[in-house]
């Protein structure tokens, strides 16, 4: 019996006579638990990526990224993350919300390192674990059913320049998104947002462009 497997893994392990190989791998590395070591490398992180599936059974990936230390493992079978102020679509928010059943990729490309992560979420809406993160719209609980580490091959090598100046922190303001500053948009953005702008100005849409092609970290 394989808790990871199904027959079309068993069809390709096979294929390339990998069955035993898988099973090793399944045996040593997959377990159901965050262990010390994990739990660790989690705390650590300042992004991962999500994958979630839609409402149409589409599966698709997110980057969630914040300070070290924004997804906290509260327990060996539970860790949880906030969702914080986005583009307003609430689409991996949205998935979740209908299909619980999630996966995340947390990499450090220095070393480098990798560990995915299997599980079933639940968004929290209000209560204790909201108050665990700063600025945070909704905070996402994720109940853990396999996580496993991966051969480091095939991870490029990178290094951090910069942390992102929108990650909410408590010795400064999180400044207001650029692209709400684009004068098309100030029909559609909500009360809070337009009066941010009315301090800061709008832009054109081709000078928000300018930045992100260019790197600017304006943008």
């Amino acid at each position: 019996m394989s808790r990871l497997y199904g027959l079309q893994h068993r069809e390709l392990q096979d294929r390339f006579a990998s069955r035993a190989m898988a099973d090793r791998i399944e045996l040593i590395a997959a377990k159901t638990e965050i262990d010390d070591i994990a739990r660790s490398f989690i705390e650590s992180r300042d992004m991962f990526f999500l994958s979630s599936v839609d409402h149409q059974g589409r599966p698709t990936v997110s980057y969630k990224g914040g300070d070290p230390g924004f997804v906290r493992v509260i327990d060996p079978k539970t860790l949880a993350f906030p969702s914080y102020d986005g583009n307003g679509m609430y689409f991996s928010m949205g998935n979740i919300a209908a299909h619980p059943e999630i996966g995340c990729l947390f990499i450090d490309f220095e070393k480098p390192f990798r560990l995915r992560l299997q599980g079933r979420a639940e968004l929290a809406k209000d209560g204790p674990l909201l108050n665990l993160f700063r600025e945070a719209e909704l905070v996402v609980k994720v109940t853990v059913s396999d996580v496993w580490m991966n051969c480091p091959r095939y991870v490029h090598r990178y290094r951090k320049e910069a942390a992102s100046r929108y990650v909410p922190r408590a010795e400064t303001e999180t400044p207001l998104c650029e692209w709400k500053r684009i004068n098309g948009l100030q029909d559609i953005l909500r009360p809070h947002e337009l009066a941010a702008v009315e301090k800061a100005g709008q832009i054109s849409e081709e000078e928000w462009m300018g930045h992100v092609f260019a790197g600017n970290d304006k943008a």
